[in-house]
């Protein structure tokens, strides 16, 4: 259901509004009030006890001393949040807490207006216990910050619609504070941020597209964001199945279909690798001779993706004694101009900026990019191509995507690759023509990788998950892998392996390939290391000698 734009504001018409109305002059305003807890509400009080001559009424020649019973501050505040309440709407409204009578009456100090993290947890923990549920909460005008509102998605996770409307929420770590994780408040439908720096800044700077890009991917159920609503995009997914008929657990270990060759069709071969030679030979020694292979209105981008592939990992191609280089080498450089959309996000400034149009713009970010060497005349299996031809506007173009691996100068170590060329035959008499480049790239996407091994593309049947127990012949320089490692784990602590997660069950793994230990040894290692492998790597260099021989597998 997408609220309307008004939706905060009938519900705040159809409540009382917080009085301004001048206090009776007995009621003191001197002091904050009591801090309160979750658990048994507030310290004691000498709230009733008689202060001598604090508040008298003289009557006629007698002044009886009047006492004034001060209930408790979880009370107190629970009478505000049962006075604010509407359970016909569901609608408990919290605006300008300062302002509000009994707030003045009892001497009360509101979280953003003197009051602590642990008054605002009160207020939600009353309010969670308001019957029916709260639907809809405003805490507009009440100077909020992110961490007075930690404790909202603890005490109200289901709550529809929220206005936070004229508060001090400044940045993307206070949202974090309010909705720490993508699955709390995954009811919300309706958020107001109107007003904070957050929001005024963003449209300030131009930066309005990026805010509510976040705020959506923050808010994941979201339909409406300050009054506006969000697009929605669907697709004509199917439906969960209501049976409740068990489903065979999938036991295959290949696709139906195997992995084919290089394909390359509706083109001469002779024309992609002329191009490829061509170009990966001047990509490797002077950069500055591609300026002629792209349009000048050619498009380039690169993306960086420090992930190691839990195979590559299990396997231990960047730990292997056989590829001491894998350690030496670093992302820093490459992750400076990456365009890597999972860790830029919407920031407009990297979007576009890491977008280089034309020959000159790429050949200046390719200069800064480390050196290279690919080994186009080595083993052919290293490499796997497709190409066909595209419809590009009223012409064809050709399709080229090359999977591969090089190697980084100056460290040696060996990443992976795969790299996109949209490319058009070169105009007669143009530069790229002149220059001998028989098509020119309209578009070149490159994704650099942690290196995986080229058995990934290898003709024949394609692996759909490793068979427990069974040795696997290493597919790389390494050929002590973590395949082979799990042949010799005892079946009880196999057992043991199969119930971890994935991320340390591999740091278990290779641990284990790395040193010797088993799988019990292993994981004790890790966890005393906080679960560092070179942390704990580290460790037992230090204490191997003196560790018995059941250590070791």
């Amino acid at each position: 259901m997408v609220l309307s734009p008004s939706f905060f504001l009938r519900k705040i018409r159809s409540l009382p509004q917080p009085s301004n109305a001048q206090q009776p002059n007995w009621i003191s305003h001197a002091g904050p009030s009591d801090p309160l807890s979750i658990r048994g509400a507030s310290r004691p009080t000498v709230t009733g006890r008689v202060r001598r001559n604090a508040i008298s009424a003289t009557t006629g020649t007698s002044a009886i001393p009047v006492r004034i019973a001060k209930p408790k501050p979880v009370e107190a505040w629970r009478e505000f949040v049962q006075k604010r309440w509407n359970p016909e709407t569901r609608f408990l409204n919290l605006d300008s807490m300062i302002e509000d009578e009994v707030v003045k009456k009892y001497n009360l100090t509101p979280p953003g207006s003197g009051g602590s993290v642990r008054d605002a947890a009160v207020i939600f923990k009353l309010a969670s216990q308001l019957k029916p549920e709260v639907q809809t909460l405003s805490l507009a005008n009440n100077n909020l910050t992110g961490p007075l509102l930690v404790q909202l998605c603890r005490y109200l996770p289901k709550i529809v619609n929220l206005s936070l409307q004229n508060n001090k929420i400044r940045d993307k770590k206070e949202i974090g504070m309010i909705v720490p994780r993508k699955d709390k408040m995954i009811h919300l439908r309706e958020l107001i941020l109107t007003g904070n720096p957050i929001r005024e800044q963003a449209y300030k700077t131009g930066a309005g597209p990026a805010y509510r890009s976040d705020m959506v991917r923050r808010f994941t159920s979201l339909s409406v964001l300050d009054q506006e609503a969000i697009t929605q995009i669907s697709f004509d997914a199917p439906q969960p199945s209501a049976s409740n008929v068990p489903v065979e657990k999938p036991n295959a270990t290949t696709f139906p279909f195997e992995m084919g060759p290089s394909f390359i069709t509706g083109v001469d071969t002779s024309l992609v690798s002329d191009f490829l030679v061509r170009f990966f030979n001047a990509f490797d020694s002077q950069r500055n001779l591609l300026v002629d292979a792209y349009d000048p209105s050619a498009t380039f981008s690169f993306s960086a993706n420090t992930s190691i592939p839990a195979r590559a990992r299990q396997i231990g191609f960047h730990s292997s004694r056989d590829m001491p280089n894998q350690r030496k080498l670093e992302w820093k450089t490459w992750l400076e101009s990456s365009r890597n959309l999972s860790r830029i996000g919407s920031d407009p400034q990297k979007t576009l900026g890491n977008l280089h149009i034309g020959g000159e713009q790429v050949v200046k970010a390719l200069s800064k990019l480390p050196a290279t060497r690919h080994d186009i005349s080595g083993p052919p299996e290293k490499f796997c191509l497709e190409s066909f031809p595209v419809p590009h506007g009223q012409s064809m173009g050709l399709l080229l995507t090359v999977h591969g691996q090089f190697t980084e100068i100056g460290t040696g170590g060996i990443r992976s690759f795969d790299r996109t060329f949209m490319l058009v035959p070169a105009a007669d008499n143009s530069r790229a023509k002149l220059n001998g480049w028989n098509v020119v790239i309209l578009s070149d996407q490159w994704i650099i990788r942690s290196y995986s091994s080229h058995e990934a593309w290898k003709a024949g049947p394609m692996l759909v998950q490793a068979v427990t127990g069974q040795p696997q012949p290493a597919s790389g320089p390494s050929a002590n892998g973590g395949f082979s490692i799990l042949s010799t784990i005892p079946p009880d602590q196999k057992a043991g392996l199969a119930s971890l997660p994935d991320l340390q069950r591999n740091l278990v793994i290779e641990v284990c390939s790395r040193t010797g230990l088993n799988a019990k040894f292993a994981f004790e290692c890790l966890t005393g290391n906080e679960w560092n492998l070179e942390g704990a790597i580290a460790n037992f260099n230090k204490v191997k000698t003196s560790l018995p021989r059941d250590a070791f597998l």
